[in-house]
């Protein structure tokens, strides 16, 4: 489960003093003792009991431009510094079960019930009100290839909540939780960090009744533009999808692209000749999207054949 860490009674701090510390802070974001060491700053912002209903007043009489122009989160998210390349800061607001928004909208607009690892890692501090729950599990992202369906080795761990005061290092690739709602409205506070792989790294949803990977919930931009190279980009489209297939370094992409030549040739036949070649890949994320690919294709065959 996240890291629990301890924390002083160090007076509170305003929002730009911790952003200024952050800022000549020098750390890695995957040494989790220096990101444990930046932990009881977010505690100090925690601890000023002003400064959100200062913001949010403040924001609400500029008619929300500050939250239009930074924020990419839905309205669940209180952006307090957006991205600038290492982390970011914000508030995030979870209402109860029974309250009117989650009973509009449905808790999966707030993430509850979705169990979920992160493919960065973050601090969260409780600040306002009982707190959100939590499944809290643990796996060893090393040990699979990141298939759906497979078997993901997931640990629980403990039901417990992020109460008023309590500091947690959520770590990436390693800590998953179902979050569920409050007992009642409730509000944390994160520092969210930035590594430049980032968006080449898994961050999964999972089947804890089943114990499984559900599916994969990372996608790159240049994921999508490859398939619409292999569709609408001739020759050249196609040579450079087989450039990325072949060579890319990172599996995903040489699934990615795999997954596009395959949609645009024009039969069952040559999509499965060039699967079989991507279930030769040295990488097993990559020949298992492939087999599975393959699987899919010959249950269509069948299933014309018995038609």
């Amino acid at each position: 489960m996240p890291r629990v860490i301890a924390t002083d009674r160090a007076p509170g701090i305003g929002l730009d003093d911790l952003a200024e510390a952050l800022d000549t802070a020098r750390f890695d974001v995957r040494d989790e003792e220096a990101l444990v060491t930046l932990g009881p700053l977010l505690a100090r912002l925690g601890r000023n009991p002003h400064f959100l209903g200062d913001l949010v007043i403040a924001e609400l009489e500029r008619r929300c431009f500050g939250q239009a122009a930074d924020n990419a989160y839905g309205a669940q998210v209180f952006m307090l510094k957006p991205p600038n390349g290492r982390y970011l800061l914000r508030a995030n607001f979870w209402p109860a079960r029974g309250d009117a928004v989650v009973r509009a909208s449905g808790t999966a607009s707030f993430f509850y019930d979705l169990p979920h690892d992160h493919n960065f890692p973050f601090l969260t501090y409780g600040y306002e009100g009982p707190g959100y729950w939590s499944d809290y599990y643990d796996y060893d992202v090393t040990a699979v290839a990141g298939l759906p369906g497979e078997h993901a080795g997931l640990r629980f761990v403990e039901r417990s909540r992020l109460e008023p005061g309590k500091l947690m290092l959520y770590r990436a690739r390693r800590d998953v939780h179902v979050q569920l709602p409050p007992d009642s409205f409730s509000v944390s506070l994160n520092i969210l960090f930035y590594d430049v792989a980032q968006p080449w790294l898994e961050q999964f949803q999972f089947d804890v009744a089943q114990g499984t990977i559900a599916t994969g919930l990372t996608t790159a931009p240049a994921e999508g533009l490859v398939t619409l190279a292999a569709q609408l980009g001739g020759p050249t489209g196609i040579a450079l999808c087989e450039e990325f297939a072949a060579r890319h370094p990172v599996p995903r992409m040489r699934a990615t692209a795999y997954a596009a030549l395959a949609s645009a040739l024009p039969d069952r036949d040559a999509r499965a000749a060039l699967l079989a070649t991507a279930a030769g890949d040295a990488d097993r994320y990559v020949t298992g999207h492939a087999r599975l690919r393959l699987a899919r294709i010959e249950q269509a065959a069948n299933q014309s054949i018995t038609e």
